[in-house]
């Protein structure tokens, strides 16, 4: 007997929907996009709060503000505005349409490297460069933190 015969089997994931793996280049632009945009809010925001601009202050919230976006919108879109407009999205595990909470959390957990003070840009520049290395050396263009999440993948829409 098959399993094909067993019926519905509801203890197995559904097949990955085919996709082509979003290409490193693609991924930096989106993310210097996104960049962008959470650092002019983050300028905005240090502004408008009388003008607090301390290096360390603007480091710990843009670095927060970073992890909470990238969270955010992958949890409940499976991209970010700069994904979107490159026309790339996230994908949760075994091709799922996007991470949950704790995956994105996982994947994301570098940005909050931030907000060490003084080293922590050196840090996150760090961590972006190695995450780079391994997408490209990865024939599915999995980084470290999308295996460290359980298998994400950012895929071409």
């Amino acid at each position: 007997m098959t399993t094909g015969d067993l019926g519905p089997q509801p203890w197995r994931s559904p097949a990955p929907t085919p996709a082509v793996a979003g290409n490193l280049g693609r991924r930096f632009f989106a993310r210097v996009i996104d960049g962008v945009i959470v650092n002019v809010a983050s300028v905005f925001a240090v502004v408008s709060l009388d003008g607090l601009s301390n290096i360390l202050v603007t480091g710990l919230f843009s670095g927060l503000l970073t992890f909470v976006y990238f969270v955010a919108f992958e949890v409940a879109v499976g991209w970010t505005p700069g994904k979107k407009l490159l026309g790339l999205e996230v994908r949760g595990p075994h091709g799922r349409p996007h991470p949950d909470l704790k995956q994105s959390a996982i994947r994301n957990s570098f940005t909050l490297l931030a907000m060490i003070p003084y080293l922590g840009w050196l840090l996150a520049f760090i961590a972006y460069v190695l995450i780079a290395v391994s997408i490209k050396n990865s024939p599915w263009r999995q980084g470290t933190h999308d295996d460290l999440a359980g298998g994400t993948q950012v895929v071409r829409t």
